[in-house]
């Protein structure tokens, strides 16, 4: 890719995506999304009017969070903390 060529694409931070949209893309069913939301962790994710912002990262989350609590039996609480801390490793990875 050179510099002077143009990327055209659409930010999930941007444009606001219904429940259904979001969870499709990560993977997992809108009940068990919304009950996450509902108890905030997804600290960068917000609703309005309806439609929800959230970023890549937000899908990253959910389907690790999804994992743990399948693969582990974790209750959602534990998995958005180990989500958090493997958060903070990928950027502590990216810093390196």
């Amino acid at each position: 890719m050179r510099d002077d060529d143009i990327l055209i694409g659409t930010l999930l931070e941007e444009d606001g995506l219904t429940l259904d949209e979001i969870a499709s893309a990560c993977r997992v069913e809108p009940e068990w999304l919304a009950r996450r939301l509902d108890e905030g962790l997804f600290p960068r994710a917000e609703s309005v009017s309806g439609f929800w912002r959230v970023s890549g990262a937000c899908v990253t989350r959910a389907r690790r969070m999804y994992e743990l609590e399948r693969n582990f039996d974790a209750v959602p609480e534990l998995a958005a903390l180990v989500a958090d801390l493997l958060e903070e490793l990928d950027g502590l990875r990216r810093g390196m």
